[in-house]
């Protein structure tokens, strides 16, 4: 199949939405792979947690997950329970166990918790997808970006990235993994997301920092860097002319699908990534990640 036309191109509808967004406010909703993904049993008897698991990325990696054989905890703040009540009914369709805990992860005691809920209903934890992320465009550069905004943005985005790594890592056993979300905006970073792209470079770093940490431990780290994803959050914190074009821009002409990186995290979490660690893979629509 033509790359190019397996989607749709711009402009896409995501609706009048404001943050976080949600998928069924979307008219033109993106594919999770619901309909798509084929598991092979590449995580048979594995316990992932994923943030900011109700939608987008999340929700397609929690369906992969699934349908590979793993036990999936996703969380998500209180106002996407709608969305993450859907993920979880997929989880559960393909036969394993979901646990949902909503709750803000700019809050250290609850990066804790979510650790803690995997231990005690997943039985443990192989599987650290920090997926969640906040962003907001603000065309205005740096004089408009306020305090709040810079510091929800960072709290969201690294703080709890760190918190939840630091929980985690006495827990995980050799060929447990980490596999954090990056962005295209750690490479190509536009001023318009000038904290948000400030976040994603910082990941790229921790990235690295925490895989030669861990070897020793046997524990893999990776990142996946995404280029323009079509998810809820597009709609619900970029202008409305941002929207109209969004992916245009890339070799491929469009906006990629949470679908088209579910087999990304699939490779990092597996077997198959057994002597990848340290590493991050874009999936960007041809943009360079360099």
């Amino acid at each position: 199949m033509d790359p190019r036309s397996k989607y749709p191109k711009p402009e896409l509808d995501g609706g009048d939405q404001q943050p976080p967004g949600s998928t069924s406010a979307m008219p033109d909703r993106p594919d999770h792979g619901e309909e798509s993904y084929r598991g092979s049993g590449r995580l048979t008897g594995r316990k992932a947690i994923i943030t900011g698991g109700d939608s987008g990325i999340g929700r397609a990696v929690a369906i992969a997950y699934a349908r590979e054989g793993a036990d999936v905890l996703i969380s998500y703040l209180p106002e996407e329970e709608a969305d993450a009540r859907d993920t979880a009914s997929w989880i559960e369709k393909a036969g394993r166990k979901a646990v949902t805990v909503p709750g803000d992860i700019r809050d250290e005691a609850h990066c804790r918790a979510i650790v803690d809920r995997a231990l005690t209903e997943l039985g443990g934890v192989d599987i650290l997808v920090n997926n969640a992320a906040y962003q907001m465009s603000q065309p205005g550069g740096i004089t408009d970006i306020t305090d709040e905004q810079f510091d929800r943005v960072m709290k969201t985005n690294l703080y709890a990235m760190f918190w939840l790594c630091r929980a985690a890592v006495p827990h995980l056993t050799p060929g447990a993994s980490i596999i954090n979300t990056a962005s295209i905006q750690a490479y190509q970073s536009s001023s318009a997301l000038l904290d948000y792209a400030t976040t994603k470079g910082g990941i790229v770093a921790f990235t690295k920092a925490l895989a030669e940490d861990l070897a020793e431990k046997g524990v893999r780290v990776n990142a996946v860097a995404p280029g323009p994803i079509w998810t809820p959050l597009i709609p619900a914190t970029m202008h409305e002319e941002k929207i109209k074009s969004f992916g245009s821009d890339t070799p491929l002409g469009r906006a990629g699908q949470p679908a088209e990186l579910a087999a990304a995290y699939v490779y990092f979490a597996s077997q198959d990534a057994s002597y990848t660690t340290g590493e991050v893979l874009g999936i960007t629509g041809g943009k360079p990640v360099s």
